[in-house]
């Protein structure tokens, strides 16, 4: 069975079509959806892009791997799913962002990151055959990749590096905002997710036939700055409804409406991303690919935009730590929603799973330590209808926090108490609290829910420790 992993990046999962309470039209996803399994209730493991992303690569959590924030490199010492394939006879291609890699510190001058364009053989090393990198618009400023050549090839890199920065940092919270929204002011045949899908395109069309495939096609959209091509743009209205959540509600006239004008670029985006898809099922369907490829479409992590008074990611709200998670299955075509919980790198499991490989043995190494604890697992049998449930509760964490979440309940620990014996903890009745506003960590009645996430969150962190790795040559044996 063919794969096509379609990840895009920072898409809240209200903003797909087949969402309840959806804030956007997305009749490419909606294809799938309707011939698929959609699953309400998918967390990312970090709701950050480089933890979130080293994850879904190798199924583990970001503490297993040292990459609890964008900073640092992921050791491909790791078994990665790409890897596993490729071993399985599989030909592996990833085309777009991969974000694996945080060497630059932040302060970083710009253009003096890393030069991804010329590291295709270090990216082959994480288990594919082709690579070819768009890091996005805020990260060109600081790296070279694949597009930035693109850019280069036509006059535009540091004209497109100029616009990122004078739209301005990026900031957690919605009042140090300072993205106008406005339409990107170049071609539209060179906006990063429009090349990126020329480029998947292209290999869905050279690839070896003689080879099942794996297609790994990540956009860039919709992350910040929220500057979509003036033609998505002038189709989305501009609309100033004041339906912020929590303390978003209390928010100054001021950033109310400059989070109105980013919602409508925030949606032009989206629009974008659902044609680009688009693109790449109309490829499958005409090489007659549809019925023996897998496909799966997610994100990394949602936005929060303006809701709760924050902006961008890495809060365990869910506009951030949710996201949207399909899956078209071409041998079960049934239409299905899952409501139980179900974590990012679920994904990775599947994936191999749907290839025939065991995911457990794939992903795990015996030496050194702590490389056989995997969590991730196969979502087949929600897909297949063989059941309706794999997890009681999902796990979720970043540098300032860990989170453990069921159906009902939504349970935060901080980092960061000056007092151990008074951590700060955040219990939300989810079912009841949707909008995640009332923390009942202090009332007596929920005291054995309290308990019980106290000691799930303890199981994850006891049974999954940082797994090892190494750098030393060792002599020859014998």
């Amino acid at each position: 069975m063919n794969i096509l992993f379609l990840m895009c990046d920072q898409l809240r999962a209200d903003h797909v079509g087949w969402h309840a309470l959806s804030k956007c039209e997305t009749p490419q996803l909606d294809r799938l959806a309707s011939q698929g399994t959609v699953f309400d209730r998918c967390t990312s493991v970090s709701p950050v892009c480089t933890p979130a992303r080293c994850g879904v690569l190798t199924g583990k959590y970001p503490h297993q791997l040292s990459m609890l924030r964008m900073s640092g490199d992921l050791s491909p010492q790791h078994p990665t799913y790409a890897r596993a394939l490729q071993e399985a006879g599989y030909y592996t291609a990833g085309i777009g962002k991969f974000h694996w890699l945080q060497t630059w510190p932040w302060s970083r001058s710009r253009g003096a990151g890393l030069d991804l364009a010329s590291m295709h053989e270090e990216f082959k090393a994480f288990g594919f055959d082709e690579v070819w990198e768009a890091t996005g618009k805020q990260l060109v400023v600081k790296n070279r990749c694949d597009w930035a050549v693109a850019l280069e090839e036509q006059g535009l890199l540091e004209g497109v590096r100029d616009f990122v920065e004078a739209e301005g940092p990026n900031s957690n919270f919605a009042k140090d905002v300072k993205f106008t929204g406005k339409a990107w002011p170049f071609p539209s045949e060179l906006y990063s997710d429009v090349v990126t899908t020329d480029k998947a395109v292209e290999v869905l069309r050279t690839r070896p036939d003689d080879h099942p495939f794996m297609l790994f096609a990540s956009l860039c959209s919709p992350h910040a700055p929220f500057d979509p091509p003036a033609e998505y743009l002038e189709k989305e209205p501009y609309l100033e409804v004041d339906d912020f959540r929590g303390k978003g509600a209390d928010l100054d006239a001021e950033t109310k409406q400059r989070m109105y004008r980013l919602r409508r670029s925030y949606k032009a985006m989206v629009r974008l991303v659902d044609d680009q898809v688009g693109r790449l099922l109309d490829e499958l369907e005409a090489q007659n690919l549809m019925e023996n490829t897998l496909i799966v479409f997610t994100s990394d992590h949602g936005e929060m935009l303006g809701d709760h008074a924050r902006f961008q990611k890495s809060s365990w709200y869910k506009e951030s730590a949710t996201v949207p998670l399909v899956i078209r299955h071409p041998q079960d075509l049934q239409a299905r929603r899952i409501k139980s919980p179900v974590e990012l790198t679920d994904i990775t499991a599947t994936i191999l799973d749907a290839a025939g490989v065991d995911p457990q043995a794939a992903l795990s190494k015996r030496w050194p330590a702590f490389h056989d604890r995997v969590p991730c697992k196969s979502l087949l049998p929600l897909v297949t209808g063989q059941t309706d449930r794999l997890r009681d509760f999902v796990f979720s964490e970043y540098e300032t926090w860990s989170m453990i979440e069921t159906e009902e309940w939504k349970y935060i620990r901080e980092k960061g108490s000056e007092d151990p014996s008074r951590p700060h903890e955040r219990l939300f009745h989810v079912s009841e609290d949707p909008e995640e506003t009332q923390n009942v960590i202090m009332d007596p009645a929920f005291k054995e829910v309290l308990d019980l996430a106290r000691l799930r969150l303890a199981w994850v962190l006891d049974e999954t420790p940082a797994a090892q790795t190494t750098w030393a040559t060792l002599m020859p044996e014998g």
